[in-house]
Formats: C-alpha cells, sequence, structure tokens
C-alpha cells in the first residue's frame, strides 16, 4: 500500500528519499478520523516510530499552508530519554520537513545551554529534547510552550523508568490544554495508561505491535562459554559473522572501557557509548559508526533504544540483559527496516537458567551451540575469499595494469600466496575456545526424558565419567578447612572455566581434596588454573588409593609408640613433672555445717538435708476452711 497523502512538502521528502510503502504504525496513525485526536501508539522498536508521529503532526501544523511561516514559539515539542535518541528524532525530522521551511532546534543534556537558549530566542517551529534540559529552559525563561500545538512523547516507558515522570507532568502543565498529545511507548503498561489518562484527551489507541512478527528479521542464537573466556567470545563472534557494523553490549562502564580496549589491541576499529562519556565525545562515537571509520560499537544500556545504525548486522550480549525488555531493545537495534540481523548471547553455564528465562519471557526461541572456534572462522576466511563477488567485481584499467605485471614477474602461487597474506594481515587473529559441554536443551527440560523410541536419553557429558575419561585434580583445601562439594564445585568451575557436568568424583581428606575432570577439558583447565590468581592452588595429581590418605595429618610428626597414634600419657600435676595418675573421685558423706551458721535448707535432726518442714497454719486459716467472715464479698448496687 503506497503512503496516503499528508501533505505535498513532506510526501516529495518521503519519495526522495525511497520510501514506497508505510509501515504498519505508519499507516495506522494515518488512518482517517485520526487527523485531529491524540494518539497512544505502542510499536514495537525499529517499526518507523519517528517518520509516523512527524507525518501525524503534519496536519496540526501545516494545515492547508503549503509551508511554515516565520518562526517563534514552538509549535511541535517531541520529548526522548537520551540524548542520542533526541539527537537521532532531530535528524529524522530535519529530512522530513526539509521542503516545509520548518526550523527544528534541540535542547539536550550536555550540549552548550546558551546556544540552546540563543536558538530559541531566534524563534523555531519544532523542539526536539530531552526532559531534564527542556524543563531548565521552561524554569529560566527560553522555551515559551503557550503556541503549543502538539506534543509527542517518544519511548514514554523508558522516560518513566528512568525517573523523568515530575519532569514530563511539569513540561505537559505549561502546554495549552487544546494541544494534540501523541504517546509512542514499546509497551503500554499501567504507568503509561495513567500517564495518558491526565494529559490525553479520548485518545485513540493504537496497537502496532505484530507479536507473530517481531522476531522475523532477527535471528536469535545463544552460545555456550566457559566465564573466562567471553572477550574471546566476542572476537570470533565478530571475525566469524564479519558484519558491516556489529554492538557489543556490556553491563557496566568499566566492562565497556576493558572490552573496547581489548578489542582495539586486537585490531578491530571499534568505539564504546557510555553514560560517563561527554555529548561530543558520544556524538563523534555514532558519527564514526555511520560513515564506516569505526565498525564495532561497545556500549551500555545507554545505546539500547531508539539508535539507528545503518548497516547494523550484529548484536553481541557480551554480559546478559536485566529483563525481557532489555533483551528486546538491545536486539532491535538490529533487524531494522526490513533488513535482516543476528542477536548472540554469550552464555556462561552459571547464567544458562537466566538466559532461558529471559528467552521464554520474551517469546524468543535461540540456536544453542558453541562459540565459532579458531578452525572454523579459518574456513569461513577462505570460503570468503573464495566468493565469486570477489571475482566478478569490476576492474580498473590501472588496477588490470598491475595486474598483468604481476602475472608476468611471479607465478600464480607466489600471487596467490602473497594476496591470502595481505589478506589475513588486516584481519584480527580469531581465539581458541572451548565448548563448556554439549547442548542438552533447556535447563527446565526433565533429565530423565525419554526418546522416540522409549528409551531413556544420554546421560549429560560428566554425569557418568569412566576411569578412562578423567583426570585428577588436587586442591590444597581439606576437611580442616570446611572443605564441601557445595562450594567447592562453584570454586573449581570459575578458576579452571569450566561447568559442573565436567566435574566426576570428589574426594576430600584432611589437607587436601582430590578431583575427576574429564579429558575433553583437560587443556583448557590447565590453562585457565595456571592463569588463575586465587589464593587457592589446584594442580594435578593422581587418583587416591583406599587408605593412603588416612595418615597424611600425622605425616610429620614423629611417635613415641610404633603401634598405637593416640597413646594416652600420664597425668601430670599443676606445677609440671610427670606423677602419679589421677586419684579416683570417691564421694564425701554428707554432714552438716559445724560452724554454727545457718543453714535453711537443712533440719534440726541433720540426718536428711530435704526433710519436709512442719506444716505451721497462718493467720486467719482453719483445718475446715476460711473464716466465715474473712471475705465479705463484692457490694451489691
Amino acid at each position: 500500500m503506497p503512503f496516503p497523502a499528508v501533505h505535498p512538502a513532506l510526501d516529495r521528502a518521503l519519495i526522495n528519499k525511497g520510501y514506497a510503502e508505510p509501515t504498519p504504525v505508519q499507516a495506522a496513525v494515518l488512518e482517517e478520523g485520526h487527523a485531529d485526536r491524540d494518539l497512544l501508539v505502542s510499536a514495537q522498536t525499529g517499526s518507523g516510530k519517528t517518520v509516523a508521529f512527524g507525518l501525524a503532526a503534519a496536519p496540526t501544523l501545516l494545515g492547508d499552508s503549503p509551508q511554515f511561516g516565520p518562526g517563534g514559539a514552538p509549535l511541535c515539542l517531541a520529548i526522548a530519554p537520551t540524548r542520542e535518541l533526541a539527537m537521532q528524532v532531530a535528524a529524522e525530522l530535519q529530512w522530513l520537513y526539509a521542503d516545509s521551511g520548518a526550523k527544528i532546534a534541540t535542547c539536550v543534556g550536555g550540549m552548550d545551554a546558551r546556544r540552546e537558549a540563543r536558538a530559541l530566542s531566534f524563534g523555531v517551529h519544532i523542539v526536539v529534547g530531552t526532559p531534564g534540559r527542556l524543563k531548565d529552559h521552561i524554569d529560566r525563561g527560553n522555551l515559551d510552550l503557550s503556541e503549543l500545538k502538539v506534543a509527542v512523547l517518544d519511548e514514554a516507558d523508558e522516560m518513566l523508568d528512568m525517573g523523568f515522570r515530575e519532569d514530563l507532568e511539569h513540561i505537559l502543565d505549561q502546554a495549552p490544554e487544546g494541544r494534540r498529545t501523541l504517546l509512542f511507548s514499546a509497551t503500554l503498561a499501567r504507568e503509561i495508561v495513567t500517564l495518558a489518562k491526565r494529559y490525553q484527551k479520548d485518545a485513540v489507541r493504537i496497537d502496532a505491535t505484530d507479536k507473530s512478527r517481531q522476531h522475523a528479521d532477527i535471528e536469535y542464537r545463544a552460545y555456550r562459554i566457559a566465564p573466562n573466556e567471553i572477550e574471546h567470545a566476542v572476537v570470533n563472534t565478530l571475525r566469524w559473522f564479519e558484519a558491516p557494523r556489529a554492538m557489543v553490549f556490556c553491563s557496566t562502564r568499566d566492562s565497556v572501557r576493558h572490552l573496547q580496549s581489548s578489542l582495539l589491541e586486537r585490531g578491530f576499529s571499534s568505539v564504546s557509548l557510555s553514560g560517563e562519556m561527554g555529548q561530543r565525545e558520544r556524538t563523534d562515537a555514532l558519527q564514526s559508526l555511520r560513515d564506516g571509520r569505526a565498525r564495532v560499537c561497545v556500549a551500555t544500556d545507554v545505546a539500547a533504544r531508539g539508535l539507528d545504525l545503518p548497516d547494523l548486522g550484529l548484536v553481541i550480549h557480551a554480559e546478559l540483559p536485566m529483563n525481557r525488555a532489555g533483551l528486546l531493545h538491545r536486539s532491535g537495534r538490529t533487524g531494522r527496516a526490513g533488513k535482516k540481523g543476528v542477536s548472540v548471547m554469550l552464555v556462561p553455564h552459571s547464567r544458562r537458567r537466566k538466559a532461558e528465562r529471559l528467552m521464554d519471557e520474551a517469546g524468543i526461541e535461540a540456536v544453542w551451540s558453541g562459540a565459532p572456534t579458531f578452525d572454523e572462522i579459518r574456513k569461513a576466511d577462505e570460503d570468503r575469499l573464495l566468493s565469486p563477488s570477489h571475482f566478478e567485481a569490476e576492474v580498473s584499467d590501472e588496477d588490470m595494469i598491475v595486474a598483468k605485471r604481476m602475472i608476468a614477474e611471479r607465478t600464480p602461487d607466489e600471487i596467490a600466496a602473497a594476496l591470502v597474506r595481505l589478506l589475513r594481515k588486516e584481519q584480527p587473529a580469531p581465539e581458541e575456545l572451548s565448548d563448556p559441554g554439549a547442548d542438552r536443551g533447556p535447563a527446565k527440560r526433565d533429565r530423565a526424558a525419554r526418546t522416540d523410541d522409549g528409551t531413556a536419553a544420554q546421560p549429560w557429558p560428566g554425569e557418568r565419567l569412566g576411569a578412562d575419561e578423567v583426570v585428577w585434580f588436587r586442591l590444597d583445601v581439606g576437611r580442616n578447612k570446611n572443605a564441601d562439594p557445595k562450594w567447592l564445585i562453584p570454586l573449581i568451575c570459575r578458576i579452571g572455566g569450566i561447568s559442573k557436568p565436567q566435574i566426576g568424583s570428589i574426594r576430600t581428606f584432611p589437607e587436601e581434596t582430590r578431583f575427576e575432570i574429564a579429558k575433553t577439558h583437560e587443556k583448557a583447565f590447565r590453562e585457565a588454573v595456571a592463569a588463575s590468581k586465587e589464593e587457592v592452588k589446584i594442580t594435578p595429581s593422581e587418583a587416591p588409593t583406599p587408605g593412603s590418605m588416612k595418615a597424611s595429618r600425622f605425616a610429620g610428626k614423629p611417635r613415641e609408640d610404633g603401634d598405637r597414634p593416640f597413646k594416652k600419657t600420664p597425668y601430670k600435676r599443676a606445677e609440671g613433672g610427670e606423677g602419679d595418675a589421677r586419684p579416683p573421685f570417691k564421694k564425701k558423706p554428707w554432714a552438716p555445717k559445724t560452724d554454727g551458721a545457718a543453714n535453711p535448707r537443712s533440719n534440726a535432726a541433720g540426718d536428711k538435708p530435704f526433710a519436709k518442714k512442719p506444716f505451721k497454719a497462718k493467720p486467719g486459716f482453719k483445718k475446715d476452711g476460711f473464716k466465715k467472715d474473712g471475705f465479705k464479698g463484692k457490694p451489691k448496687g
């Protein structure tokens, strides 16, 4: 379906940009009867929401006029949660309203506030900004909303999550009541509905989320990795896919700095993006990605929403997102506008349950496997080198002259070898990786599941390891230090970069612990242990033999008696020296005190210490009962 006619200036802009037909959310906001209505729209990321609200606002802003008049107080205000998204919204509206003569200004944190105030004073038609900076300009008197016709809230759910509710309410309270309010959000949570009821009038609710196709353009993969091989897994994933643009997400700023430095060291053209960076640094980083100077962006979740980068074909979750929304928004940076993309989750064994839970909540089915290995990447490089695209491309006359000279002076083998060397020199070398275990399916699956023929499924690797399938290692922690498999197993997994299935038997002794490791992971385990900086030491060992460790606790102590390690020694008196054994205990007979002191627990007879005392009546007591006149009762009345 082609775009319906909105306004001549905007129609020309869509044609020049190559827009042939609207996306579902754009078609929904342009339906008849929505031109003057408030809109409450939910649409998935990458669905074209910016162009959608730009088109929806046009009838109100321009009407029948071919162009905007002189600039003054803003007619349209677009609010976005982050600086990057605000700048991107402004860029989209700039080309959409280019032929209409619109003056567009941005007000975002981290930029020169005086320059923004000066731009506002010259007169504008559309203002795009972040809540905090817009509120500051309103409080300083730089931003006048008295003429506002349209207010747009983009990614409203994210703004509420970031704590901008009070700022939003302050901004919207300054706008005229007769304005249109267009609220766009990925989800229509209860807080969004509450905000809409307060600031919208008879809003049209539009759900443009196609749940059956929200992941159709994104291929999800989950790689099993060892906890100490995250960086290597990122390198191999980037090398395997060779996407024109890639984004790697981390949870913290420190992780971003460390990983980006590692990628630069390995030869990747990469930039970083996090909240601690200034606006100029963040803008330069994004521009480097857009113009091709950088290929990889390492970022925190600050880049998870709204950013639209060209040819972004790969998203890597180096660290798992916090929740379902984080997973969807991160992955939504790829697979945009009908293009295909890949989202890869790097999952250590300790985080598998969380990864499966996130994917279940998001309705995602991922393909589980090990990360690409060194040999697999080299084979892929060879296939890419022999791709027909390299030989079918047009060759200039100058290049052909050089090629013919090379053929005349060198043999084909020499030319081909030189070409391979040059290409590999330009490519970062892949890393050696180990697969921590074959895929056993979701964790919630019953281990005793049956196959189609009714037989028991094969055991998970490591559950039943034979003597010829394991090697023994020693841990210098024993029962004297409260060694327990409950904390020994996680410790071994963390130090050795393996998972629980690769650990066999565990034997604890007074001074040490010996355990089995599957031979398939012996090499990787040895390397990880050697590189570990833990105080606990793990070394190769032999299998313990019956009774071999019983006396290890006393190995360095000479025995005074050759037959008994625990022979009793004679009793020694307090002043020292050996003496006779302690005399046997004799019970002393009881006798009353002879010093004349009163003993309340004794009797005159002196024969029994606890003899029954004679009864002595208290005053007012009769053997037959209390005196009749002893209690007169409660007075009546």
